[in-house]
């Protein structure tokens, strides 16, 4: 286990209230699944927005799809127009940016959107593609070896456990 602690539920606070700002009437939540999607409707929830937030998989766009396979994941849910829509997307942990290329992908099979933003809980170093957030709470440097995990209790709470691989 690292040394590095992050405190989740304050990050989540700080990443609510840069996220606050860039909505607009047409913007709509889109999660990242798993832990995005969690994020996605946590946030959904929060600042009071009506309908529901959209999840979406990475499943399909994957460059490692031929090793992987498809795993056994929830697949994508886009409750409206995608074509048009100001989409934040949102994830808990921005790393390689091979997922974020791949969930764009994929969004874009459902429509074209307006515009695409991105806000992360936790900005990590070991980008392989030039991706990057608008958003992100957190700006963290972390070996490559370890993988950061968000966590949600059943009382809706956030934590961060940092695992060596």
């Amino acid at each position: 286990m690292s040394s590095l602690s992050l405190d989740a539920e304050a990050l989540y606070a700080e990443l609510l209230r840069r996220v606050r700002p860039l909505l607009a009437p047409e913007t709509r939540l889109v999660g990242v699944v798993s832990c995005g999607r969690r994020l996605a409707e946590r946030l959904h929830a929060d600042l009071g927005l009506s309908g529901k937030a959209g999840a979406i998989s990475s499943a399909m766009h994957r460059d490692d799809y031929a090793r992987r396979g498809l795993a056994a994941t929830e697949q994508t849910s886009l409750p409206f127009e995608v074509n048009g829509a100001d989409i934040l997307l949102l994830d808990d942990v921005l790393h390689t940016g091979r997922t974020v290329r791949a969930v764009i992908n994929e969004l874009f099979d459902y429509g074209r959107p307006a515009r695409v933003r991105l806000a992360v809980l936790v900005d990590r170093s070991g980008r392989q593609l030039p991706i990057a957030a608008d958003e992100a709470a957190a700006r963290v440097a972390l070996p490559a070896g370890d993988r950061l995990q968000l966590a949600q209790s059943e009382d809706g709470a956030f934590t961060f456990h940092i695992e060596k691989e």
